[in-house]
């Protein structure tokens, strides 16, 4: 019984393996090996292997009883806390150095989002951490799937929603470098099938650049000009007053929702009430994305120029560069424009930045095809109950929020971005480094803010090419200080997510023993909708870069 019981265990054990920071991933594994809540492959089996076994020995030996694993739920981990972590074929592995220097801000930051979490009732929560392009911490929270008990882990996919934007913005800027887009160009040299415009009885010109930036005019899901524009006269007013408007007023985002939770601090509580309305509604009355009858659609569009129906034909809301208006409906024909510029479909145009950039598990949502880990989407009903979202098709709007991700492609997309934005800076210290997979110049375009823009997730900041961008500045000296960084969120149905990328400061005097990217990069995803999460990324953010600081 003994040498069998031993067999079963070996066995079980053979199958596993740590998924620690820089080691095995999900995208890599074969279909049907989960990783069930221990944090690697096979864990269920070898658990329920060790507990039979214990049971066996008790009864037969009187052995004490082996407690049995914590709820899988609870937490699911790349790195655990306490540095050490079951391994194959011994009692425990030791944690890589990489995770291991950063214990005080993974403990830190695991509790912050577990108060997040509880706060305001999301069922799950997946975060992704690197540092100096290593990923050094990734975690899952709660449940993919509420109804099967499916515990989050750093594999689990989701709705990336408005992140989107930023990985069609790559596709744009590949496009420009190889001279085959202008950026100024009217975008009717590119897609005729959208009419010329005109703005109080004035020809207007909509260019790519301005599509990228939001500054169009294109509308976005609310469709009453008259109540946009009164949002906007009511924010302006109270500027010329002197009584700038509250975070709750200022992020007038897409993502909508009518859940307006406590966070954890007064600027979080603002991120998320104003993240549960959408831009444009009037004062007073506002009416939010997901009461908006296109949030819903469940029309399947075979190409992006078939999408531009939706919206083609309405008015401008404003005067080409004259107001920032959030748009997802601009990315939409920002895909027709890739479509036309490359020559090939936008998917598979995408598909290859996704292969370049090693973002295997990223992916359009499409309900039809079969995709591991993919988790399940939640809201609230008016009887404050937990239900599933109902179904929606995204095809209409897949370059400006209808991609599925998960936190490790996240942070290879933000180290990809970081490196280009860097490299030039090494490049006179070390000429072996390889070129970034965007122009240095290019990255600095498209995180240098627009004027006339809005930065939505936080008023310091403001809008860029497809990025959010707060500047460096210190205003008194032993004061507050202004840390330079770049994100974008998103809100969908049924999810929230952001992407943060916080550069480090760097010295040219030290630069000659390093190598970019250099930097902490923050993703969060959820299955719940209207979740402020850009704070709280740059809380964790600057808590790795503490740790980091303090190391060196």
């Amino acid at each position: 019984m003994y040498r069998l019981l031993s067999s079963v265990t070996a066995r079980a054990a053979a199958t596993t393996g740590p998924v620690w920071a820089g080691g095995r991933r999900g995208a890599h594994r074969r279909p049907g090996l989960p990783v069930l809540g221990f944090g690697w492959t096979g864990g269920l089996g070898l658990g329920l292997g060790l507990a039979l076994g214990a049971k066996l020995v008790v009864g037969l030996r009187g052995a004490a009883p082996v407690q049995s694993p914590a709820d899988p739920a609870a937490s699911s981990a790349t790195e655990l806390p306490h540095e050490q972590a079951p391994g194959p074929g011994s009692p425990t592995t030791p944690a890589p150095p990489a995770a291991r220097g950063f214990s005080r801000a993974i403990e830190s930051s695991r509790d912050l989002l577990h108060r997040i979490k509880d706060e305001v009732g999301a069922p799950g929560i997946v975060v992704g951490v690197s540092v100096d392009g290593k990923e050094v911490w990734s975690e899952g929270l709660g449940y993919a799937d509420v109804e099967n008990r499916v515990p989050c882990k750093p594999e689990t996919v989701m709705r990336i929603a408005s992140i989107s934007k930023s990985l069609t913005m790559v596709a744009l800027a590949k496009l420009w470098e190889a001279g085959k887009l202008d950026l100024d160009a009217p975008v009717q040299q590119y897609v005729p099938e959208f009419p010329e415009k005109e703005y109080e009885g004035e020809k207007v010109v909509v260019t790519t650049r301005l599509l990228i930036s939001h500054l169009s005019g294109i509308r976005h899901y609310e469709k009453d000009m008259k109540k946009v524009k009164e949002e906007k006269a009511y924010k302006a007013l109270k500027m010329v007053k002197g009584t700038p408007p509250s975070d709750q007023e200022e992020e007038l985002k897409e993502k909508g929702g009518d859940r307006h939770e406590k966070s954890d601090s007064q600027k979080t509580k603002a991120e998320q009430d104003s993240e549960a309305r959408c831009r444009g509604a009037k004062p007073g009355k506002r009416r939010n994305d997901f009461e908006q009858g296109e949030l819903y659609l469940k029309e399947k569009f075979e190409n992006s120029i078939e999408s531009l129906r939706l919206f083609k034909n309405d008015p401008l809301f404003f005067k080409p560069g004259s107001q920032f208006l959030y748009s997802t409906f601009g990315y939409t024909l920002l895909a027709a424009i890739v479509e036309r510029a490359s020559g090939y479909k936008y998917l598979d145009y995408m598909q290859k930045i996704f292969h370049d950039l090693d973002m295997l598990t990223t992916v359009q949502e499409e309900n039809e095809p079969v995709i591991y880990n993919r988790a399940r989407f939640y809201v609230y009903n008016k009887k404050k109950r937990l239900v599933n979202t109902p179904y929606v098709d995204n095809s209409y709007k897949w370059a400006g929020g209808g991609f599925l991700s998960t936190v490790g492609d996240l942070l290879k997309f933000g180290n990809a971005m970081l490196y280009s934005y860097q490299v030039g800076q090494f490049k006179n210290s070390n000429e072996n480094l390889l070129p970034g997979y965007l122009k240095p110049e290019t990255m600095v375009m498209m995180w240098t803010p627009v004027p006339n823009t809005e930065m939505s997730w936080d008023k310091e900041g403001k809008y860029a090419m497809a990025w959010g961008v707060v500047e460096k500045k210190q205003t008194y000296g032993s004061c507050r200080k202004q840390r330079h960084y770049a994100s974008h969120t998103g809100g969908a149905v049924g999810a929230s997510s952001v992407l943060l990328v916080l550069p480090e400061e760097l010295d040219p005097e030290a630069i000659n023993n390093k190598v970019p990217p250099r930097g902490i990069i923050v993703s969060i995803i959820c299955n719940m909708q209207s979740v402020g999460l850009n704070s709280t990324a740059l809380k964790i953010a600057l808590e790795f870069d503490k740790d980091r600081t303090d190391q060196s």
